[in-house]
């Protein structure tokens, strides 16, 4: 289990254009937000891959980076994206890559910073303030980064 303030951990996974991404080429580059969520398709998780879609220039601008990952195969997520409309990257974690030997993931959100240091941790989350949620605390992890 991740806790604040540990490095994230490396690591590669398809995305819905059949491309590699690999969460250790932000370092240094970009925040990331991954949100992780139980399945392509379904009312809450709809939800919030359109809200994070819909907000995606404001989470560019604050030097942020968002992936949902669900354990959906990549043709899932590109029906997923296509059918709505999606912009936010979805990663295919078929082989559970969280470490937990289960059919669906939790529904939780992690925020790490440029530096590869996960910042925050949201568990449990509600799909309708979620967005707005991560959103602030982006903005609040880059008010922090030009204070210093």
């Amino acid at each position: 289990m991740l806790h604040v303030g540990e490095p994230a951990p490396s690591f590669t996974l398809p995305d819905a254009n059949l491309e590699m991404m690999n969460l250790s080429s932000y370092r240094g580059k970009k925040n990331v937000v991954l949100y992780f969520y139980p399945k392509d398709g379904t009312p809450g998780c709809t939800l919030q891959a359109i809200g994070f879609s819909d907000r995606e220039d404001e989470f560019n601008k604050l030097d942020t980076v968002v992936f949902g990952v669900s354990r959906d195969d990549v043709l899932s997520h590109q029906a997923f994206r296509d059918e709505h409309g999606l912009t936010v990257q979805l990663l295919a974690d078929t082989e559970a890559v969280d470490g937990h030997a289960r059919s669906t993931l939790l529904r939780s959100t992690f925020v790490i910073d440029k530096k590869g240091v996960v910042r925050h941790i949201l568990q449990d989350v509600n799909p309708k303030a979620h967005v707005g949620e991560v959103l602030k605390i982006c903005k609040e992890l880059s008010a922090k980064k030009h204070a210093n």
